[in-house]
């Protein structure tokens, strides 16, 4: 215990001698001590005064200990009960009814100072742990990139925290454009080591026959290539849709994970690698292995955690938070002012079925946008697609909006890196800054 910030007790007894003798003990232990007479008095002194533990009294003038203990709630500091009339039943009661420990009086002072000690301790733990997790998410804009307050949002949120310092496998499961990759990117950029590499491979495009050499290098006369799974070591290895893997690609990635190493085309010798694996699919995971779509073997690898994606129309609440959040985006990017959200968009937005979730919703806000460049349209056109003039009316125009929307998520996914933006997206640096000139782009706004 540091003399600094002594661990700090409520001591709950009825009967003078007996609370005057703890008072003392605890004291000369180096406690801050407060004691009151009544169990009936904590909750008013819990709203003011929040000890590390709550040492009581069990036999007491109207509200006993254990009832006392019951009327606790979870985040309650722990209590530890004490009674000269304890037998095995009430012991076992005050257990079951969630008491930190159980000692009968007369006590042993130092057993009763190591039972205090260890419960301070563990209190303090779990409030640090609370405060880390709260300051994590505030840090992380967990908040701003999976937007939502709705309860099956607030609980993914708070499973990305929780699993995001492991090393266990994710699948993460949810329909097209619920923003599966957005958890992948957040369950990394949280982990133990963020600055690591990311490696996402979209599982569709994955070819048998460039998989080896792509993945695992070559070795020759000329010296040896790192593949890309060499280069992502230390890091993550993002398999998007995993359903969509090739079979023959499936057996490779099986034997990478279970071996964590790879075999350089040409070498004789493995190269050990290491990556946490974290999948997505939005298909039926059950029937992608009924149909032997995916491998159920790879699947035991794939799924130590598995977390879900709910769809937009599950989450109706959080329509007008997500519009509001994407037309703000949007305008700056733009420069436009936001257009306020009428009744009828409101409308159009719940009677919506939602099929492409979120990214429909994203691309039906900046359509309202591109729009309201020309004083026209609204919410509830985009939404249904119906107004012709909330497209751009020239095919140069359409190829600008196209360009606009892939440079802005381009820089947004390197989180400003141009160079790594300028490989996503196939062209130059050179030409990257040429088409954010001429398209007239504000990165700054972007990020």
């Amino acid at each position: 215990m540091s003399e600094q910030n002594p661990f700090r007790i409520l001591v709950v007894d009825d009967d003078t001698g007996m609370r005057h003798s703890l008072v003392d003990l605890l004291e000369a232990a180096d406690w801050q001590v407060e004691a009151l007479p009544r169990a009936d008095k904590v909750a008013a002194h819990l709203k003011s005064s929040l000890p590390d533990v709550i040492l009581s009294d069990v036999r007491m003038p109207g509200m006993s200990g254990l009832e006392l203990l019951e009327s606790l709630d979870a985040e309650a500091p722990p209590m530890v009960l004490i009674s000269a009339h304890g037998d095995i039943p009430m012991a076992v009661q005050a257990m079951q009814a969630g008491a930190y420990s159980f000692l009968e009086k007369p006590y042993e002072p130092r057993r009763l100072l190591t039972v205090l000690i260890h419960a301070a301790e563990q209190y303090r733990m779990r409030k640090n742990n609370d405060r880390l997790k709260e300051r994590l998410y505030r840090l992380s804009g967990l908040d701003r990139v999976l937007l939502g307050q709705t309860d099956s949002v607030s609980e993914l949120r708070d499973d990305i925290l929780d699993f995001a310092q492991t090393n266990a496998a994710v699948l993460i499961e949810g329909e097209t454009g619920t923003g599966k990759e957005l958890v992948a990117r957040a369950l990394h950029d949280l982990g133990s080591n963020p600055d690591a590499p990311f490696l996402a491979l979209n599982c569709a495009a994955l070819n048998s026959d460039r998989f080896e050499a792509e993945m695992f290098g070559t070795a020759g006369q000329a010296g040896q290539t790192d593949g890309r799974l060499t280069a992502a070591s230390g890091g993550t290895l993002f398999l998007d849709e995993i359903c969509a893997c090739p079979p023959e690609v499936q057996a490779k990635l099986l034997r990478v994970i279970e071996d964590q190493q790879v075999l350089p085309i040409g070498a004789t010798t493995p190269v050990p690698v290491a990556f946490r694996v974290i999948s997505t699919t939005n298909q039926d995971i059950g029937k992608a292995v009924g149909t032997g779509q995916l491998r159920r073997d790879l699947l035991f690898r794939l799924n130590t955690v598995a977390l879900t994606v709910p769809p937009l129309r599950q989450r109706r609440d959080d329509l007008i938070v997500l519009a509001t959040h994407f037309l703000e985006e949007y305008a700056r990017i733009y420069e436009l002012d936001v257009p306020a959200v009428s009744r009828e968009d409101l409308a159009a937005m719940l009677s919506h079925d939602w099929p492409g979730n979120v990214r429909e919703l994203r691309h039906a806000c900046e359509r309202r946008i591109l729009a309201a460049r020309r004083g026209r349209g609204s919410l509830a056109e985009a939404i249904s697609g119906a107004a012709t003039e909330e497209m751009p009316a020239t095919l140069r125009e359409a190829v600008a909006a196209l360009e606009r929307e892939m440079i802005a998520k381009a820089i947004k996914d390197q989180e400003g890196r141009m160079d790594a933006a300028a490989e996503a997206l196939g062209i130059g640096r050179r030409t990257l800054n040429e088409k954010i000139v001429k398209l007239g782009l504000d990165k700054e706004a972007l990020l």
